[in-house]
């Protein structure tokens, strides 16, 4: 479904795609009209992953560890696109240290990647 750099990574538990429209100036005349500068159309993914051990979650938070990457994704609109993307920020809260491993397990993850 998803492919960073055109690796494919595990899917997320819930994905969410949303088309950003990004204004420069906008005013509204003496009518009250809008008067819109419109310079761009963006795409934003929220993404939230279930349960992940350490290489698991490891695997995805190093596949978009660069400052922007290629995204290859399902698109509401155009259907599968790619997309120079960066992701923001990424939240994982811990459940349990398993002593016999020695590593931690993640209850989640969630992250955006939005278009560049």
């Amino acid at each position: 479904m998803l492919k960073v750099n055109g690796v494919e990574i595990t899917a997320p538990k819930t994905y969410q795609p949303s088309i950003n429209d990004i204004d420069g100036e906008t005013n509204r005349n003496a009518n009250g009209e809008l008067i819109r500068d419109r310079i761009a159309t963006k795409r934003k993914l929220e993404m939230e992953w279930g349960p992940l051990n350490q290489d698991e979650i490891s695997t995805l938070l190093n596949a978009v560890d660069a400052e922007f990457f290629e995204c290859t994704f399902p698109d509401p609109k155009d259907g599968m696109i790619t997309k120079t993307m960066y992701v923001g920020d990424r939240t994982a809260p811990a459940y349990l240290f398993d002593e016999d491993s020695q590593e931690m397990r993640w209850k989640g993850l969630k992250m955006n990647f939005i278009e560049k």
